[in-house]
């Protein structure tokens, strides 16, 4: 068999990943253990378990004790529009954006009062050492976890006002731009940058995802006439759902 100039692992990895890709490695099937796998490319131990380290990294495969390494189910990405924020009543951005593909999702949430902290102060143009809500969501769809999300709002804004806590009192989970506007203060404006990375392993726990996966994530950051009001960063996994936009032309 003739491969480029790739590492070993690399190349073999490459042609078992074309298989897995084609169907001549169907789901659910055993990968060619490290053996074989040594003798249909001639390759070393140590390569052949490198080739299968690079796959299990990528998804393609997943370890079972005792058993061997199976190729994984691919689910089929479904998507999460995000297209805006179109005043409504009860208007999420979760259930707005549930509600283009018809759906129906539930969250938990869960807030506290922290220290801004250096990273998210940037983000917020305040202080490290002054108080923001933090709260953390986990988005789910029949039962699934589909999406994790944590926010935090300057409490220099929010605190002591009836929209103190995202998801309690008289306006609970009807979004920034709502609540906001409930103490006069005016969104114009949001900003997303969406980026992907490593999912951490308490991200990857949640999600019911394997060690390695790829997530997706949101860093968006919402204005009232240029101050920053609330920043989140949402974190999707990368190999179920796909991102879409819809954005109106001005």
């Amino acid at each position: 068999m003739t491969f480029g100039e790739q590492p070993a692992y690399l190349r073999v990895a490459s042609d078992l990943r074309r298989k897995i890709a084609n169907g001549s490695l169907p789901p659910r099937t055993r990968l060619p253990s490290q053996a074989r796998i040594r003798e249909e490319y001639g390759v070393s131990d140590t390569v052949a378990l490198e080739a299968r380290k690079v796959l299990m990294a990528e998804g393609l495969v997943e370890g079972r004790s005792g058993s061997g390494t199976y190729v994984r189910e691919r689910p089929v990405p479904r998507r999460i529009a995000r297209s805006g924020f179109r005043l409504t009543s009860g208007g999420s951005p979760f259930r707005q954006e549930q509600a283009v593909d018809g759906a129906r999702g539930t969250w938990e949430s869960r807030s506290e009062q922290v220290d801004a902290g250096a990273a998210v102060a940037a983000r917020l143009g305040i202080g490290a050492d002054e108080r923001v809500m933090r709260t953390r969501y986990v988005f789910r769809e029949a039962g699934e976890a589909m999406m994790l999300s944590t926010s935090w709002e300057p409490l220099a804004i929010t605190g002591r006002t009836p929209v103190m806590l995202p998801e309690e009192g008289p306006l609970g989970g009807c979004g920034v731009v709502e609540r906001m506007g409930a103490i006069d203060v005016v969104v114009d404006n949001v900003a997303e940058e969406v980026g992907a990375r490593p999912g951490l392993a308490e991200e990857l726990q949640a999600l019911g995802g394997v060690p390695g996966h790829v997530v997706m994530v949101i860093q968006r950051t919402y204005y009232a006439s240029g101050r920053a009001v609330e920043t989140a960063d949402v974190v999707i996994p990368a190999d179920r759902y796909r991102i879409s936009y819809h954005l109106p032309v001005r």
